[in-house]
């Protein structure tokens, strides 16, 4: 028989002769201990978090807002007479670009509310699953700004790989 250990291999041979049956092994269970500082600091690090994922829907709404009077502000300047670059962009491209935003800042908002809950449930009533859904919406949270800010690194080594391309074609 065949028994796998997290910290090492066991293996335990039964011999035909000596077959009986013998009390099961206990396994070794992990245990992590969460003192009441521990609890504190998640319950202090939850109210933050929910204060910070409303600022960030308020600010969602903000620009889901300003991204319906792009419009209307391009066509009031065009009508000025102001020759401004921003008045030759179609405006309807900076109204799916606000909106994009908007979407984009939305879905980090969204996982640090559902951690912020989750955590203060977890911490209020000892609740072990909400403390695991918390912890899986904060890894949410930070894999999503992890990978949006490779993308945005990324965009920039392009952008001065490509100026420094330029330059060198221009001279």
């Amino acid at each position: 028989m065949f028994r796998v250990s997290k910290n090492y291999l066991k293996i335990n041979t039964i011999n035909m002769e000596d077959f009986e049956e013998k009390e099961p092994v206990q396994e070794e269970n992990e245990i992590l201990v969460i003192t009441e500082d521990i609890r504190s600091y998640i319950y202090d690090t939850a109210k933050w978090a929910k204060f910070l994922s409303v600022i960030g829907f308020v600010f969602c709404v903000l620009i889901v807002i300003c991204a319906f009077f792009v419009p209307a502000v391009i066509s009031s300047m065009t009508a000025m007479g102001g020759q401004s670059p921003v008045t030759q962009i179609a405006p309807a491209v900076l109204t799916v670009t606000y909106l994009l935003i908007g979407l984009l800042y939305f879905y980090p908002s969204l996982m640090l509310f559902k951690y912020a809950t989750a955590a203060q449930k977890a911490v209020l009533f000892l609740d072990q699953s909400s403390l695991g859904i918390a912890m899986s919406k904060m890894k949410s949270f930070f894999k999503f700004w992890g990978v949006f800010t490779i993308v945005i690194i990324s965009f920039y080594v392009i952008g001065i790989l490509f100026a420094v391309v330029a330059g060198i074609g221009v001279s």
